[in-house]
């Protein structure tokens, strides 16, 4: 089996294995400004063809696949909706930015192997400069049933005064730490196994550190299991991350580097961060579940 790589001019790369379309990467959405527009990656399915994304649910109108969203940014939300506000909750503030495609620099589908690279660049809601960002996806296959993702980050601060990365939890609300990598997964895998290297479980495991977090979801019609694990590169700011996931009210997985500690970073100054995403059919158990964070590990180096 094979990757190729169908590019949408100006729009989008679908990465596809054999009959599956494994992802779509919108690079340039037509998102509303109060959802913060950014690139994602919808639909997403393992080799078996079941999709394992979400996008636009109703709850959350700016969650969209799998993206790179953070919903505090000095001033700025690059996450999408409201803002959370000390005292008040969350609020509708005038700082939803964007985070708009540069520049296509690498497009290439070669064996088992796809890869796409191009440059960003972050403004606030009314304009102005923000973040210069350098982005690159590689999505490789692992075997029969399983693939993997290997996202990378580098973001240059150009706003002209250090801006602080944090979450609402930072800001004050407890057990949110939500920003960085986010998967939202289907409604049908609400209830699912959030799986630790500790062990499986649910929404009591949000907040914990660890190199890696899995979930083992169910789908509707056919009753058919996926298996989604994301790795945290060993080399990234805080390894291993706070864990962002939820099951009971809607299933998602977010390494949340700026969970309960901002993160400054001085005008000029770059921080980056890698990640794998393991996408597999069928539920493998604690076990097989902790092997597919192998094969992210195996990705990552």
């Amino acid at each position: 089996m094979t990757l190729r790589a169908t590019h949408a001019l100006g729009r989008s790369v679908t990465v596809a294995a054999g009959d599956a379309e494994l992802f779509t990467y919108v690079y340039a959405p037509d998102t509303p400004v109060l959802e913060s527009p950014k690139p994602y990656l919808h639909p997403v399915r393992t080799l078996g063809g079941r999709l394992v994304s979400l996008y636009r649910p109703h709850d959350h109108l700016w969650h969209k696949g799998i993206a790179w969203s953070l919903p505090h940014v000095g001033e700025h939300n690059f996450w999408g909706g409201p803002t959370y506000v000390p005292g008040r909750s969350y609020v509708q503030l005038d700082n939803n930015g964007s985070a708009t495609h540069r520049e296509l620099t690498a497009l290439s589908a070669t064996g088992d192997r796809a890869e796409l690279r191009h440059t960003l660049g972050w403004t606030s809601q009314a304009g102005a400069p923000v973040i210069e960002e350098k982005r690159g996806l590689a999505a490789t296959l692992v075997d029969d049933a399983t693939w993997a993702l290997v996202f990378e980050t580098e973001m240059t601060n150009v706003s002209g005064a250090t801006l602080d990365f944090g979450s609402p939890t930072t800001k004050g609300r407890e057990n949110a730490g939500y920003g960085g990598l986010f998967w939202r997964g289907p409604r049908s895998f609400t209830g699912g196994l959030v799986q630790s290297p500790e062990g499986a479980g649910g929404d009591e495991l949000r907040g914990r550190r660890a190199a890696w977090f899995g979930f083992r979801g169910r789908h509707d019609g056919t009753g058919d299991h996926s298996t989604i694990v994301i790795v945290d590169d060993a080399a990234n700011p805080r390894h291993p991350p706070q864990w962002f996931a939820r099951t009971e009210q809607f299933a998602c997985l977010n390494p949340a580097p700026f969970f309960s500690e901002e993160m400054p970073l001085p005008d000029g100054g770059t921080i980056a961060f890698r990640y794998a995403v393991v996408v597999a059919d069928g539920d493998r158990g604690e076990d097989g579940t902790a092997l597919l964070a192998g094969h992210g590990r195996d990705a990552l180096r």
